[in-house]
């Protein structure tokens, strides 16, 4: 009896582990919004991936890992396109990838977080705060957010394109991500 309760009591004070969720992409979105001449100008992220390990009654054992493909951008035009592919705002081909990487992450209470990390941009990295929501049940869960970022902070809008009068200063990323269980 006394081994029961014994067994009973370090099972209860041993922290949950969190589980491990990987990307459904048919079934997730990263875009933004900038701002042209005072109207939103949008776009999409069109490859990603988001990993996660998390579990909601205890996010500070929580990481998450994104990275996107910065010439996979679509503003629906061919020439815009191109345009920001290259060296002057996200110079895809020297630097193809964006990453976040979670180093903590706390909660609000009512499924509402927050993953503070290194967002690494165009060579330059940057610490943000990403708020998120958590929705999860099951095999599934849903991780939606957005945060604002200066683009002048990563070098995106440099040369002829880096005063804000025309095109503005802050770029607005929202996401919204299934994820399942890994494995």
């Amino acid at each position: 009896m006394v081994r029961l309760i014994l067994v009973a009591a370090l099972a209860a004070s041993t922290p949950a582990l969190a589980a491990d969720w990987v990307l459904e992409p048919s079934a997730s979105r990263i875009d933004f919004v900038a701002s042209f001449e005072g109207n939103n100008a949008a776009g999409t992220f069109r490859a990603f991936d988001v990993r996660a390990r998390f579990d909601p009654d205890h996010p500070e054992q929580g990481r998450v890992d994104v990275t996107v493909q910065v010439g996979s951008a679509d503003m629906r035009s061919a020439d815009i396109n191109t345009a920001i592919a290259g060296p002057e705002w996200f110079d895809s081909a020297r630097f193809p990838q964006a990453e976040f990487r979670s180093a903590q992450i706390t909660g609000s209470g009512q499924g509402r977080y927050a993953a503070r990390g290194a967002l690494k941009l165009k060579g330059i990295e940057r610490v943000v705060e990403v708020p998120f929501h958590w929705f999860g049940a099951g095999n599934e869960a849903r991780m939606e957010g957005e945060l604002v970022v200066r683009r002048d902070g990563f070098d995106i809008g440099i040369g002829r394109w880096a005063a804000t009068n025309m095109i503005g200063p802050d770029v607005t990323i929202r996401f919204s991500v299934r994820l399942r269980p890994a494995g």
